[in-house]
């Protein structure tokens, strides 16, 4: 007879960065494998955030072990799930998802309880679309498929077309003075958008500035890539027609974190010629790939990536829940 799977559910803060350190490695293994991503600096981040005993969440001990976690963190109204892994428990047939299912049911009715806590939001990158929806969808979620999408930096197909931009327009590097100008762009070109309804952030400048300084001065999405990053600007103003902000999530790829246009210029191959001139840096420097993500419905999106050459490597879901006014 299969042994029940029997787990002791405990607060995160009461964990050391140590007991939890061998977990957060065959973690990283699973990034790298999986989606080409080097972890191990968001790990070592995570590691800091456990010894100052702050971060809420959960740990799944069994059989005296600690076989999963999960986290999240709080931004005034919400609360973002930023992760949740396991591996597979020693005692039982039961599955590493089985673990995780467990860490955010307790999690989610956690945060469901708490009056402070408004909406929940999530992108759980490293797990497959579908793992963990029934979860989410049992407590009131709605889901949305987000895709995982590569590019050869190194098979390069023929000559390329030169696009041209359109003539009101100059493409230079990123500069640190952008981060104003591109969270007004973010702001403006999301506002009504499927992914502005996913992420808040972007619903405002306020909340688009948070986002870009995440994505410039941690290391969670990797190590910001200014030499890759272009903006599309209108000589003498100060406004960003485009943005493409690029990091480096393993010493030979890069990732798209933002790519960016505003309204009146959007299907006027702003896109590509942004895309295009990331590939041309980083093939210059003997990167190998390029990936980034986006919602399977923002159809727009997807079928400018397929024509640059992307394809899908990997799948994962967004969730979101608000709580009924």
């Amino acid at each position: 007879m299969t042994p029940a799977l029997q787990l002791e559910i405990l607060d995160l803060r009461h964990f050391s960065a140590a007991s939890l350190r061998s977990l957060l490695e065959a973690e990283a293994r699973v990034w790298s494998e999986r989606l080409e991503w080097d972890y191990r600096a968001s790990a070592n981040l995570l590691l800091q955030y456990l010894d100052s005993r702050v971060l809420p969440g959960y740990v799944a001990i069994e059989g005296g072990r600690i076989s999963g976690y999960v986290f999240c963190v709080y931004e005034d109204h919400k609360a973002v799930i930023g992760d949740v892994f396991a591996v597979p428990p020693h005692n039982s047939d039961a599955t590493a998802t089985e673990v995780e299912n467990r860490l955010l049911e307790n999690l989610i009715e956690l945060l469901q309880n708490s009056p402070g806590v408004d909406r929940i939001e999530s992108q759980l990158l490293l797990h497959p679309h579908g793992l963990h929806i029934g979860v989410f969808r049992s407590a009131g979620f709605e889901t949305s498929k987000r895709l995982f999408l590569r590019l050869s930096v190194r098979d390069k197909t023929g000559p390329r077309i030169v696009r041209k931009l359109p003539d009101d327009l100059v493409m230079r590097p990123w500069k640190d003075e952008d981060f104003n100008p591109a969270a007004h762009l973010i702001s403006t070109a999301y506002e009504g958008h499927l992914d502005s309804h996913i992420n808040d952030q972007y619903r405002s400048v306020a909340g688009s500035l948070r986002f870009l300084h995440n994505i410039v001065r941690f290391p969670g999405c990797g190590f910001f890539d200014p030499a890759a990053s272009r903006v599309l600007v209108r000589p003498g103003s100060h406004e960003l027609a485009g943005v493409l902000l690029c990091s480096r999530v393993r010493e030979d790829v890069a990732h798209i974190t933002q790519l960016c246009v505003a309204r009146p210029y959007q299907g006027r191959g702003c896109g590509r010629i942004l895309i295009d001139a990331c590939v041309d840096d980083i093939r210059r420097r003997e990167f190998r790939a390029l990936t980034l993500t986006v919602t399977e419905g923002n159809e727009g999106a997807v079928s400018l990536y397929r024509h640059a050459g992307f394809v899908e490597m990997h799948s994962f879901d967004a969730v979101l829940w608000e709580r009924k006014k």
